[in-house]
Formats: structure tokens, C-alpha cells, sequence
């Protein structure tokens, strides 16, 4: 889902800037934003680095700070939180004034079921396009985009729905 080789902040990035961060690029956690559309066939495809933070729950803050920062009338967003190596830590879907984190799937044969499913729905997608239905292809995309947001790197499986469980 999130192609996390790029580790620099992009310049003239068009996203809001978060209140009170200033990116030290030391930090250990990065929150991200998907690459762009259309990126992914060119090789193009590099996440918008919107912060860095110390901890995972200065990362998930910052996250909040950005979807209060959303403006109104804008549709969700997915967020992943990414570790110093780039391996997926955590991610959600921002709306405005919250964000969904994506609980962390448990196994190796839970993860292999999500990818299933999330592939299902992209060719479900597809085919409502075929279909003409547009927003039905929308929603189909958004949750296999919400399913593969579960797909946390094993290293941080444990720790990331202990850190929700926690936020709750």
C-alpha cells in the first residue's frame, strides 16, 4: 500500500504544515501520506513525509493534528506511520478532526486472508467502473485501502495494538 523508500520531506509539498513540528530527520517514526496517484506506474511512487517524531504516540498525535487541520468538505485520508527503516507501524484513515487506526492483523494467515480480500475488492472496483459506478468503485477502493492498512510489519504487530489499546 505505501511505497516508503523515499526518507526526505518533499520540497514544495502542498500539504498544510503540522502547528509547532519541525521535522528532525533523526527521529525514528515518520508520518506519511500515500504517494501520489498515478506515480506508482511511472516508479514514481514516494510517500509526502508530513512529520517525524520520537515515539509512536507523538506520531499518532501528530496525525491528529493534521486531520484537525483538513479542510471541511474534504473526503478521508490514509495516514501510515512509518518506522526509521520504513516498515509500516501503523496506519488509519484521517477525517476531519480524527483519524481510524487500521487494527494490526495478528498472523501470517490472517495477513494472507486481508490480501485476499483487498484484492477482491479492487477487482470489484474495477469491474463497477466497467459498470459505470464510479462511487461504488470509490468505496470498493477505500476499504481494501482500509484492509491493507492492517498489514503492519510483523516486527510491530504486537506493539501497535498495544499502543491502540492504550489510546482507547
Amino acid at each position: 500500500m505505501f511505497d516508503a523508500s523515499f526518507s526526505t520531506l518533499l520540497p514544495g509539498s502542498s500539504f498544510p504544515p503540522i502547528p509547532g513540528a519541525t521535522p528532525d530527520l533523526g527521529q525514528p517514526f515518520m508520518l506519511t501520506l500515500p504517494p501520489a496517484v498515478g506515480t506508482v506506474a511511472t516508479g514514481d511512487a514516494h510517500p509526502a513525509i508530513l512529520s517525524r517524531a520520537a515515539t509512536l504516540s507523538e506520531a499518532m498525535s501528530a496525525a491528529i493534528t493534521y486531520a484537525d487541520s483538513r479542510p471541511r468538505g474534504v473526503g478521508t485520508q490514509m495516514l501510515a506511520i512509518l518506522d526509521r527503516d520504513e516498515r509500516l507501524v501503523l496506519a488509519g484513515s484521517a477525517s476531519i478532526g480524527m483519524v481510524a487506526w487500521c487494527h494490526p492483523v495478528r498472523s501470517a494467515v490472517e495477513a494472507r486472508g486481508v490480501v485476499m480480500e483487498a484484492s477482491q475488492l479492487r477487482a470489484e472496483a474495477r469491474r463497477a467502473l466497467d459498470w459505470r459506478e464510479p462511487e461504488l468503485a470509490a468505496r470498493l477502493r477505500h476499504r481494501a485501502e482500509l484492509l491493507e492498512a492492517r498489514l503492519v510489519d510483523p516486527l510491530w504487530r504486537s506493539f501497535a495494538a498495544r499502543a491502540l489499546d492504550l489510546a482507547a
